[in-house]
């Protein structure tokens, strides 16, 4: 029999880049939806090996985050590409080796735009295999639910319709970034403007892209100094977007004008698509701050409260819906690389 792991939509996520449970096998995946004629619609995945219906999921490769994971398998499984939303319920079971297996799912549409900057960042994914997948198909949630061979798949099901019937699923994410790993200030003879990032700190950066990339972000808004500009740069190339430059998101800035800050993230949050900010430790109470205003009161105390708040090069992904009084975040999660860990834990200086 399962045993079930729940993740509540509009909670938070915290993906650390390594399984809590070290024997566990970690899987991601997602539950693609869309409206048609005002019905919502899911994509079910049909396997003639195991003869089942069930969501696009598939285990991590070696290296992969589990939101890089879920957007490599659905492209694989359905043969389109897709951006992740709200988080859903995990799912946790016991396979017939008698391992337990993870599943982390989250709502995702489909990429409608081939152009899109997210897509130039992924690594291309081969054709759907028939001898793995031989049907996709889009039904309404009842026949999707009376379908899915697995009664626990229908968790994740009840979570998006409830998201959806609440007005939480339609969202699109602010990702706020701390800069990766720098130089230490005692050890920098150069200005606090031009500290740059530690060796370990540009690969940190450069592992970000593809958690970004799962998200959808079309624009960079980073403060100016070079260890923000730098953790960006490695998607502003992937993607050929161009980083927006802040002095207001610098720590000297901050220090004069906090409410500059808050202006910068409600401005972000009213964006119509999905975008990322990067700023540095000591302005993150202010944008937690800024974030909480506009937060369901649910889920607020998902939102950083305490010094750090972010480590280096970890993310805060806000997920933005449209409501009546202006844009309100519905859901919370922190990310951050399968090298995080390595990489704060090496002996070079930390910021």
């Amino acid at each position: 029999m399962s045993t079930q792991g729940h993740v509540p939509s509009g909670s938070s996520l915290v993906d650390t880049g390594e399984s809590s449970h070290r024997h566990a096998i970690e899987a991601a995946g997602a539950l693609v939806w869309r409206v048609r004629k005002g019905e919502l619609q899911v994509q079910l995945i049909h396997r003639p090996r195991y003869d089942d219906w069930s969501w696009p999921k598939g285990k991590l490769d070696p290296g992969e985050t589990l939101r890089e994971c879920a957007v490599r398998e659905v492209a694989e499984e359905t043969g389109k590409p897709i951006v992740l939303g709200i988080p859903l319920p995990m799912l946790r079971y016991k396979t017939p080796e008698g391992r337990f297996k993870r599943v982390h799912y989250w709502a995702a549409r489909r990429a409608t735009d081939k152009d899109a900057p997210a897509l130039r960042a992924r690594t291309p994914v081969p054709a759907v295999d028939p001898a793995e997948i031989d049907e996709a198909c889009w039904l309404g949630v009842d026949d999707a639910r009376r379908r899915l061979t697995r009664p626990a798949d229908r968790e994740p099901l009840d979570a998006l319709v409830h998201a959806h019937a609440k007005g939480r699923l339609d969202t699109r994410a602010l990702v706020v970034a701390r800069h990766a790993r720098a130089r230490k200030r005692a050890a920098w003879a150069g200005t606090e403007e031009d500290r740059p990032l530690t060796p370990a700190g540009y690969l940190q950066a450069a592992t970000l892209v593809p958690i970004l990339a799962a998200y959808g972000a079309v624009s960079i808004t980073t403060s100016h100094w070079l260890r923000c500009a730098d953790s960006m740069a490695p998607y502003a190339r992937a993607t050929g977007l161009a980083s927006g430059l802040s002095f207001d998101l610098t720590e000297l800035a901050h220090e004069t004008s906090p409410r500059k800050v808050a202006a910068v993230v409600d401005r972000l949050l009213k964006e119509p698509r999905s975008a990322v900010m990067c700023t540095h430790r000591p302005v993150l109470p202010t944008v937690v701050r800024a974030l909480s205003a506009r937060t369901r009161e649910a889920v607020r105390a998902d939102l950083p409260s305490q010094d750090p708040y972010l480590k280096p090069g970890e993310l805060l992904i806000a997920h933005v819906a449209d409501h009546r009084d202006g844009p309100r975040v519905v859901a919370v999660e922190r990310s951050q690389s399968h090298l995080h860990q390595a990489i704060l834990t090496a002996k070079a200086g930390v910021s």
